[in-house]
C-alpha cells in the first residue's frame, strides 16, 4: 500500500501525522535521558553507602573485621561497589547508543520531512495557478461567445429593418463577425490550457505527488524501524550487564557463605582471653577467737608479699579476683566514701551543716579489707585511675593479662623483625651501589656511602636489641624460660625503686573517708615495693573527661578523705556519674576533683557523653 496512491488528497493530514511522528521520538529520547540520570544517582547513592559502612583506617571497627562476619560484609560492600559501576555501565552505553544517536537521527529527519513537504507544496501551488489560469481563460471564451451573440443578433435586426440604412447594416455585419473570431480565438486558448491543465493535473496526482508521498512514507517507516531498535538496543543494554551483575551477587552469596561461626567464636577467645585461672574459695575467717586477722591465699591480700609462705605446687588458688571485676565497679568500690551520703540541709544557709556530714564509724564488710588489702600488696597504680582512663601501659605489656600481653610482646616482635628486614634491604642495597662506584669511580664516590651504612648498622644493632628484649619477655610468657617468683619478678625490671612517700600516698588512697581502715606499721615496712615506670606514665595520663556541669545548691564542707567542698552556687564539672550509692564525683580543676553528695548539687549532665543521663 503506498501513500502516494491513497492518500493522495490527505497532504495536510500528513503533515500532521510525520510530526506527531517526530514529537514521539523526542519523548523516546527524554525518556532515556530521565532513565540515565535515575541510572546515575542510583549509582552514586549506591557508593555513597558503600563507602559510607567502609571501616575507617586505624580505628576499632578495622580490628572487628577479623571475625567472618564482618569480612563478609566487607565483601558485600565491595560487591555493592561493583554493582554501581554496572548501573554505571548502563547509562553510559544508553547515552552513547540511544541518546546521542537518536537526537543525531531526529535532526536528520526533520530536515528530510521538512525537504519533501516543501516539494510537495510547491506542486500543490503549480496546480492551484494552473488551474486560475484555466479558469480565466473558460471565463473570457464565455464571454467572448455571449458577445458574439448579441452582435450576431444585432446585425440579424438591422438587417431586418427597411428604414435602417445600407451603411449601419454593414456596420452591424463588420461587428458581429469580429465578436464572432473573437469567440473563436477565446475557445482555441481555452482548449490549449484545458489540454495542458489535464496533462499536468495527471502528472501531479499520479507522478509528481505519488512520488513525494513515498519518500515520506519511507521516512516515516525508517523513524519506526529505528524506534524499535533503540527499544531492543535499551533492552540489550540492561542484558549486557545481568552476568555481571550476576557475579556481583554470587559474591555476596559466597561472602555468607564462609561465614565461619566457630571460628568468629575462636577469635573472641583469642581476643579476650586473659589467660588467669579462676579464684579458688575463699577461706572462712573466724573474728570470734581474740587473734590476729590473717588472710587466706584465696583472698585479695595474697600472703606471697611478706615472702615468709611460699604457694602450694598443686593450688588453684591465685588471688586474683579483680580481673573479673567491671573497672568502674571496682573504682566505686576502692575510691568512693563508704559512707552514705548526709540528707540535704534544711535551709540553703550555711548554718544548717555546721560541720558537714559525720562519718558513721561502721565496720566495713570483709570484702572491703580485702580490697585495701589488695591494694596494699601491689605497687602504686594511683588505685588503677590510669586503667579506667585507658592509658598507656608499661612497655613489657605486664599491665596485661598473660594471653593479652604474648600477644602484644608477638606483634611487637613481628614489627621491629619487618623494620629489621627493611634496614637490612637498605644496607644491601647501598653494598650494592658502593661496588658499582668501586669498579666505576666515574659513576661516585664509594666513600660517600659509609657514612649511610654505618648508620645503617647501628640502627640494626638498636633493632636487634630491642627485639631480644621484646622476644626475652615473650619467651618467658609462653613457658620458654623459667617463670619467676612474684618476689623475683617484682624487684626485676618490671618495677624500678619506689619512694616512701609514693606508698604513703598510696595508702592514703586506699584509706575510706571516714578513715576506719588503716594498714599496721609492720605491713607497712614490708611492702616497700619498687614503682615502675609504668606508675610515671600513669601519673601524666590526661584527667578524667567532663560528662557535664553541676551547681552547688547547697554549702558542703569535705572533711573526709576522698571528697571536696563546695560552696552555695558554685559551678562545678562532673567527671563520674552518682553509681546509686549518693556521690556525684566532680572536679574544680585539673588538681582538684572530688566526691560530693548528689543531693547537694543540681547536675546538667552532656547528651552527647557516652552513657549520660539527663537528671536533676
Amino acid at each position: 500500500m503506498s501513500w502516494g496512491t491513497e492518500l493522495w488528497d490527505q497532504f495536510d493530514n500528513l503533515e500532521k501525522h510525520t510530526q506527531w511522528g517526530i514529537d514521539v521520538l523526542e519523548k523516546y529520547i527524554k525518556f532515556v535521558k530521565e532513565r540515565t540520570e535515575i541510572e546515575i544517582s542510583y549509582a552514586k547513592q549506591l557508593r555513597n553507602l558503600s563507602k559510607k559502612y567502609q571501616p575507617k583506617k586505624n580505628s576499632k571497627e578495622e580490628e572487628e573485621y577479623k571475625y567472618t562476619s564482618c569480612k563478609a560484609f566487607l565483601a558485600t560492600l565491595n560487591e555493592m561497589n561493583d554493582y554501581a559501576g554496572q548501573h554505571e555501565v548502563i547509562s553510559e552505553n544508553m547515552t552513547s547508543q540511544i541518546t546521542a544517536e537518536l537526537a543525531r537521527f531526529v535532526q536528520e529527519l526533520k530536515q528530510e520531512r521538512k525537504s519533501h513537504f516543501h516539494d510537495g507544496r510547491k506542486a500543490q501551488q503549480y496546480i492551484e495557478t494552473f488551474w486560475k489560469q484555466l479558469e480565466a481563460s473558460k471565463r473570457r471564451f464565455e464571454r467572448d461567445c455571449k458577445e458574439a451573440d448579441r452582435a450576431q443578433q444585432y446585425f440579424e435586426k438591422m438587417d431586418a429593418d427597411i428604414n435602417v440604412t445600407k451603411a449601419d447594416v454593414e456596420k452591424a455585419r463588420q461587428q458581429a463577425q469580429i465578436r464572432h473570431q473573437m469567440a473563436e480565438d477565446s475557445k482555441a486558448e481555452y482548449s490549449s490550457i484545458l489540454q495542458k491543465f489535464n496533462h499536468d493535473q495527471r502528472e501531479h496526482y499520479h507522478t509528481h505527488i505519488p512520488n513525494i508521498f513515498q519518500k515520506i512514507q519511507e521516512m516515516e517507516e525508517r523513524r519506526i524501524v529505528r524506534i524499535g531498535e533503540c527499544m531492543k538496543t535499551y533492552a540489550e543494554v540492561d542484558r549486557q550487564v545481568i552476568p555481571i551483575i550476576g557475579k556481583c551477587l554470587d559474591g555476596i552469596t559466597k561472602a555468607a557463605e564462609s561465614i565461619d561461626q566457630k571460628n568468629d567464636s575462636l577469635l573472641v577467645i583469642e581476643a579476650f582471653k586473659s589467660g588467669f585461672e579462676p579464684p579458688g574459695d575463699i577461706d572462712f575467717e573466724d573474728f570470734t577467737q581474740p587473734m590476729k586477722r590473717t588472710v587466706s591465699e584465696s583472698s585479695l591480700s595474697n600472703s606471697r608479699w611478706d615472702g615468709k609462705s611460699e604457694p602450694k605446687p598443686g593450688s588453684k588458688s591465685k588471688g586474683k579476683l579483680w580481673p573479673f571485676i567491671k573497672k568502674n565497679k571496682l573504682m566505686s568500690l576502692l575510691t568512693s566514701p563508704h559512707q552514705p551520703p548526709p540528707p540535704p540541709p534544711a535551709s540553703a544557709s550555711p548554718s544548717a551543716v555546721p560541720n558537714g556530714p559525720q562519718s558513721p564509724k561502721q565496720q566495713k564488710e570483709p570484702l572491703s579489707h580485702r580490697f585495701n588489702e589488695f591494694m596494699t600488696s601491689k605497687p602504686k597504680i594511683h588505685c588503677f585511675r590510669s586503667l579506667k582512663r585507658g592509658g598507656g601501659g608499661p612497655e613489657d605489656f605486664s599491665n596485661l593479662p598473660p594471653e593479652q600481653r604474648r600477644k602484644k610482646l608477638q606483634q611487637k616482635v613481628d614489627e621491629l623483625n619487618k623494620e629489621i628486614q627493611k634496614e637490612m634491604d637498605q644496607r644491601d642495597a647501598l653494598t650494592k651501589m658502593k661496588d658499582v662506584y668501586i669498579k666505576n669511580p666515574q659513576m661516585g664516590d664509594a666513600a660517600s656511602v659509609d657514612h649511610k651504612l654505618a648508620e645503617l648498622g647501628q640502627n640494626m644493632e638498636k633493632l636487634r636489641l630491642e627485639a631480644q628484649k621484646f622476644e626475652g619477655w615473650l619467651a618467658e610468657v609462653e613457658g620458654r624460660l623459667p617463670v619467676r617468683t612474684e618476689q623475683s619478678r617484682r624487684q626485676s625490671g618490671m618495677y624500678d625503686t619506689q619512694n616512701t612517700s609514693g606508698l604513703n600516698n598510696c595508702a592514703q588512697d586506699r584509706e575510706s573517708p571516714d578513715g576506719s581502715y588503716t594498714e599496721e606499721p609492720s605491713q607497712e615496712s614490708e611492702m616497700k615495693v619498687p614503682v615502675t615506670e609504668f606508675d610515671d606514665e600513669f601519673d601524666d595520663e590526661e584527667p578524667l573527661p567532663t560528662i557535664g556541669t553541676c551547681k552547688a545548691l547547697y554549702t558542703f564542707e569535705g572533711q573526709n578523705e576522698g571528697t571536696i567542698s563546695v560552696m552555695e552556687g558554685e559551678m562545678l564539672y562532673v567527671i563520674e556519674e552518682d553509681k546509686g550509692d549518693g556521690w556525684t564525683r566532680i572536679r574544680r580543676n585539673e588538681d582538684e576533683e572530688g566526691y560530693v553528695p548528689t543531693s547537694y548539687v543540681e547536675v546538667y549532665l552532656d547528651k552527647n557523653a557516652k552513657g549520660a543521663m539527663t537528671y536533676i
